[in-house]
């Protein structure tokens, strides 16, 4: 069986888990956190990075940066994995769905000023499939309104737009490391802080709402209940599998475009001849082959191919189903102007097999059985 995803594992890891283990220091926040923020905040070129247990919590504390208070209004796509939306809602949002572009499946930038109201306080571009958004005219319709912009770049560790990194660019950024990401530490996270105004209520926010930061740094004698917050710091042995990982980052990543790029040129005659379509990468979009997708003519044909898929022991799977139509949704949300492309699209995608140390022999058996599919 050729597996959708395998999380990669460079050699280093159970050497610097070993390390911690040896220092009797297991809980968050001790060196080999140190390393990976620093580490970060150089591939981010980010004032400062936080690790979080998740992405989840990364948007979480992002929401509470945001001052997102009840019936104030988020923007974001639709098509998105739950987590998006929830940090907001926990913190009693209202969020406002608008349509993605067919092409990259992003939020439709060219949609997003018609969604904003007084009470609009947080717009949220998803970068799918670690392609960005068109950043700069969503940072001119926030800035001309007053609105904080969170990047959810789950996917987009190590992918660029307009030379900045993903998450660089608005007022907060999320990284994912779950296990189906490019860098992985099974479960984790990290928030992006690029306004030092906001850098000390982050870390009192991840540290259960004390100034226990500070007083490890010795600016407090003591620490005490500041504000609100929870426990969103990772272990140590989460940080230093994640370490061994981010010192890989670019041999991951390269490895994994390699897998990509073969993929893509494998189907352009299928593109050609209007069998599926492939993913459009902008020319100001540099990504990290975090996944190849292929659409199919509807939901049906896609049944169909995954299935003969898995027939022929190969895992392809299908992607988010749109939120606004989710039981949550319909209650937590509303989605403004016409859903034209987001669950059509949506029902047509179909995600390949691509994980770091992919075989060519395992990669070009995914490429014939497409083929003879079609």
């Amino acid at each position: 069986m050729i597996p959708f995803n395998k999380p990669a594992i460079l050699g280093n890891e159970i050497d610097y888990i070993s390390e911690a283990l040896s220092l009797y220091k297991l809980s968050g926040d001790g060196g080999f956190t140190e390393k990976c923020h620093k580490l970060l905040e150089n591939i981010s070129d980010t004032k400062k990075v936080l690790l979080a247990t998740s992405c989840t919590h990364a948007l979480e504390m992002a929401a509470i940066l945001c001052d997102i208070e009840p019936g104030d209004e988020v923007i974001m796509p639709s098509f998105t994995f739950v987590s998006t939306a929830n940090a907001f809602v926990l913190r009693g949002a209202k969020i406002v769905f608008v349509d993605i572009r067919p092409d990259t499946m992003n939020i439709d930038e060219k949609l997003i000023e018609a969604a904003v109201t007084e009470r609009t306080k947080a717009i949220v571009p998803v970068h799918y499939a670690g392609v960005s958004c068109e950043m700069d005219e969503i940072m001119d319709v926030a800035q001309r309104h007053g609105i904080k912009v969170v990047e959810d770049a789950a996917q987009g560790v190590g992918a660029y737009y307009n030379g900045k990194p993903l998450g660089s660019i608005g007022d907060f950024g999320t990284f994912s490391f779950h296990e189906t990401k490019n860098i992985t530490c099974g479960e984790g996270g990290a928030l992006l802080v690029n306004n030092s105004d906001y850098i000390e209520r982050a870390e009192i926010i991840r540290e259960k709402g004390t100034n226990r930061s500070r007083f490890f740094r010795g600016e407090v004698d003591k620490y005490t209940w500041c504000d609100i917050g929870s426990s969103y710091l990772p272990s140590e042995l989460n940080a230093a599998y994640l370490l061994a990982q981010l010192n890989n980052l670019e041999l991951i990543n390269r490895n994994r475009m390699d897998t990509w790029n073969h993929y893509h040129e494998a189907f352009i005659d299928l593109a050609n001849n209007g069998l599926v379509k492939t993913a459009t990468i902008p020319n100001n979009c540099l990504h990290n082959a975090h996944m190849y997708w292929l659409k199919l003519k509807n939901l049906d044909e896609r049944t169909k191919f995954i299935s003969y898929m898995r027939s022929n022991g190969i895992g392809a799977v299908f992607h988010y189903i749109p939120l606004h139509s989710s039981d949550a949704g319909l209650k937590h949300s509303t989605f403004h102007g016409e859903d034209v492309f987001t669950t059509n699209e949506s029902e047509r995608l179909v995600r390949l097999s691509l994980y770091y140390g992919m075989t060519k022999d395992e990669r070009e058996k995914v490429v014939d059985a497409t083929l003879k599919y079609f």
